[in-house]
């Protein structure tokens, strides 16, 4: 089994890795998120996402990312924690940081054939399923479990 260290993938590696999986007909998932106090919720929807296809990447939110989306309290951990953590899960193949506030550089780098996210979003809510689309690639919205996030785990800590 691979260290978690090398599932991590620059933009660069991941440039090259790409085309080499659809040449070789490898059904690809690619999803994205914070993935800030890593919990059960996440390791689901890893899972799941996981089960489409014949590998899963993993774009996680850069440091800056995060602040310009949830706020300068977040994020807790720093990016390069958060993708070892998601790395070291197995149902994870590969993991990257990326810096911008959408995923869609990563669906044009990866064209996935499948493109993963949380029940807490619709396709219409994705920037991202426009794109994935132009690659002939699946956007799938997996089941959420509300009661298993980040938010939730974060208002329960406050409470203690």
């Amino acid at each position: 089994m691979r260290t978690p260290t090398a599932k991590l993938l620059t933009r660069e590696q991941l440039t090259l890795l790409a085309p080499a999986w659809r040449d070789a007909g490898k059904k690809v998932v690619l999803t994205n998120g914070v993935f800030d106090l890593l919990h059960v919720g996440h390791l689901r929807y890893l899972q799941e996402a996981r089960r489409l296809g014949d590998l899963l990447v993993v774009g996680v939110n850069s440091d800056e990312s995060v602040r310009q989306l949830k706020g300068d309290t977040r994020p807790i951990l720093p990016a390069t924690e958060r993708a070892e953590l998601v790395a070291g899960l197995e149902c994870v193949d590969y993991v990257t940081i990326f810096h911008e506030l959408t995923a869609i550089a990563l669906v044009e780098i990866v064209q996935p054939t499948y493109y993963a996210k949380g029940g807490d979003y619709t396709e219409r809510d994705l920037p991202e399923a426009e794109a994935v689309v132009h690659y002939g690639g699946f956007v799938v919205i997996l089941p959420f479990h509300p009661e298993r996030s980040t938010t939730a785990l974060l208002e329960k800590i406050k409470q203690l």
